[in-house]
């Protein structure tokens, strides 16, 4: 491993001029392209100023006259906070004025705001208000390649849109590979029998290429495979840190367990580096993070630091962070896989495509030469796919299928996807709304609970639960169950080594009757208490940020609920010593199966757990209360798999005739 002398050549990318950004020199053409054809494929590396410099290009043209908006998407929140971010600087203003964002729960946008950052599922969403879409001028979909579930289904809506909106321009943001799948999805008809036999004469896409990154990146490999890559990832760390020169490290990891296990080994063991020498500052960056811990990865790291980022693929693509200048890769990704026939929806962990392991490597190249250490051997680099099976074929399809039914578009059999998902994802879809009570026997939108359900930022089971609760006498309980189990797990703190100490904090807020209500007593625990008095997040191990934000979120939803002519009752719902807490509780657990009855389990006599239809063995994850205790019916928020055991959490107890009881379509019971 030969070291670079980088120093020498260090440019500092936080101020970079907007000049000298590949996409500068190509600026006219750009603009040329997007005034002559309404769909436009730029295809450039990360780094190359896409995201930031085309918004201001197009303001700058006029595309944002009599009060029309251009709106950027991007496939996560995190991106479409920190882009936002960014170009609200370059420009010069505070975010929320002319440049603005909007994530789930969160819109930081105003009547001045005239270029929009959002998630791709947002825009959707907005459909459902604005089917054409008209306030915006023109729509950029960025990370296109990456091919989310909500940004293939946004790009058959734009492709329906633009058959309306000759003026609608749609820009598409995408790696190499994919640029011609996007080209030819466009200038393609959607529906055989339209236009049969016509042919425009005027092409309706055209690619446009920038130039690539500018720094070279040395890609090094092991020579034998690693045994544990999570140990292997912090010993390369440190190797890094003692041999080679300044620059801060970034690490691919699959999920928020690792991530916080490597935060939490790297903070250990560096304090036994020799006095004098550097620092390491280790951060984690993953979705169920708020916006602003996210935000600390931006940040400059103290003087004798080096900012070490462990991350899921969130850092791939859209988010550049400075200073990077060595990646380290696990090779791994976790992925949602669906099960059509069981039903189950779980985050895998599988090897990543090519596609992936050349936008990470890309990542160390963007302010100075850099380093990528794969923790994979070349022949394991050689045996990768190119890229991923696109999310709509490995995804459960009940929520965009809801979507598409509330934009008015009935026949999502005959929708025009890029990629089309089988038959069967489709089925169990359509099965699954039917027996929520979303769709009648038509397949049509129910009103008013399917429609509601479609208008609510919650997938559909959620949806339910939330839209039933009234007539158990639990909404406010709900609700907050909502807020809570949106933050994926992120409630309590446990720190390496104090594994007693955590299960005693969780022990104080523990419900009998499972996890739910567990998560409900520590939010008005902490609504009581722990807002006040400082103290009360830390004796109990209590993550203060995480729940802030299930407070804003449980706002959010209280307000759509209210649309509805919903009235939310605040008062504490468990009152300690109260005799109608049995009864209280009983009604969450009925109100929680009427929504989550496709995810029950039976315990078996070896303490595990299987789906109804028994061909899958499910286990308590160890952050559960269920873990090690009994329950002969459960149901479960979600699924994933750790090696080769699949984890059910979020889990509460209920009595198997609650099933037959809000569940008649779903189950039978067999004679």
């Amino acid at each position: 491993m030969a070291d670079l002398d980088i120093s020498t050549v260090f440019i500092p990318a936080l101020h970079k001029p907007s000049a000298l950004l590949p996409i500068a020199k190509h600026r006219e053409t750009l603009l040329y392209m997007v005034e002559t054809y309404p769909v436009t494929v730029v295809v450039g590396q990360t780094g190359s100023g896409k995201s930031t410099q085309i918004p201001q290009y197009l303001d700058k043209a006029g595309w944002c006259a009599d009060g029309k908006i251009i709106g950027i998407t991007q496939p996560r929140r995190v991106a479409a906070t920190t882009v936002a971010a960014r170009v609200a600087e370059e420009v010069g203003c505070e975010v929320g004025k002319e440049i603005g964002y909007s994530i789930r729960f969160e819109d930081v946008t105003s009547a001045d705001t005239r270029i929009k950052f959002l998630t791709d599922g947002l825009l959707i969403q907005e459909a459902l208000v604005d089917p054409l879409l008209s306030r915006y001028s023109v729509i950029m979909i960025d990370e296109a390649h990456e091919r989310s579930i909500s940004s293939d289904i946004l790009l058959g809506l734009l492709k329906k849109i633009c058959k309306q909106r000759h003026d609608l321009r749609i820009i598409i943001s995408s790696a190499t590979l994919q640029a011609e799948t996007f080209r030819d999805f466009f200038s393609k008809s959607g529906d055989s029998a339209e236009l049969e036999g016509k042919h425009d004469a005027s092409p309706i896409a055209s690619i446009i290429s920038l130039e690539g990154r500018a720094y070279a990146i040395d890609v090094l490999y092991l020579e034998a495979p690693a045994e544990d890559y999570l140990e292997k990832a912090i010993a390369t760390v440190f190797d890094i840190h003692e041999n080679e020169p300044t620059g801060d490290i970034l690490v691919f990891l699959t999920g928020r367990d690792e991530i916080d296990q490597a935060v939490q080994a790297i903070s250990e063991r560096s304090e036994q580096l020799p006095p004098g020498s550097k620092s390491i500052l280790p951060l984690p960056l993953y979705a169920g993070l708020s916006t602003e811990q996210q935000m600390y990865v931006f940040e400059e790291a103290p003087v004798n630091y080096r900012k070490v980022i462990f991350s899921t693929n969130i850092a791939e693509a859209s988010v550049t962070i400075d200073g990077i200048v060595y990646v380290i890769d696990c090779g791994f990704v976790k992925l949602r896989a669906y099960d059509p026939r069981t039903g189950i929806d779980s985050l895998t962990a599988t090897p990543v495509s090519r596609a992936s392991a050349a936008q990470r490597a890309g990542r160390a190249g963007r302010t100075r030469p850099g380093k990528c250490f794969r923790l994979y051997t070349e022949e394991a680099y050689q045996a990768l796919p190119d890229a991923n099976v696109p999310e709509i074929q490995r995804s459960n399809l009940a929520p965009f299928i809801l979507q598409l039914k509330a934009l008015g578009i009935d026949n999502v059999l005959r929708f025009d996807f890029i990629t089309p998902p089988s038959a069967e994802l489709m089925i169990r879809g359509l099965e699954l709304l039917y027996s929520l009570g979303a769709l009648d026997d038509y397949a049509k939108l129910t009103k008013p609970l399917g429609m509601r359900m479609a208008e609510l930022a919650v997938e559909p089971m959620m949806a339910k639960t939330l839209l039933v609760a009234p007539s158990f006498g639990c909404l406010g309980e709900i609700l907050t169950i909502a807020a809570m189990t949106s933050l994926g797990g992120a409630v309590f703190i446990q720190h390496e080594g104090e594994k007693n100490r955590a299960e005693s904090a969780k022990r104080k807020f523990a419900a009998e009757e499972g996890d739910h209500l567990t998560l409900l007593n520590v939010y008005q625990a902490f609504v009581t208490k722990g807002r006040r008095e400082s103290r009360f997040c830390h004796e109990n191990l209590i993550n203060f940020n995480a729940m802030t934000r299930a407070v804003s979120i449980r706002g959010q939803l209280k307000r759509y609920l209210e649309r509805f002519g919903l009235v939310v009752d605040d008062s504490p719902a468990l009152k300690p010593g109260s005799t109608n807490n049995e009864n209280k509780s009983e009604q969450i657990q009925r109100c929680l199966t009427a929504g989550y009855f496709a995810h029950a389990a039976r315990m078996q006599p070896d303490g595990t757990f299987r789906n109804i239809s028994g061909s899958t063995v499910l286990h308590a994850h160890p952050s559960s209360l269920m873990f090690n205790r009994k329950a002969d019916w459960v149901i479960f928020h979600e699924v994933m798999e750790t090696g080769d055991k699949t984890f059910i959490r979020d889990v509460t107890k209920i009595e198997k005739s609650w099933l037959l009881e809000y569940a008649p379509e779903f189950y039978k019971t067999s004679r």
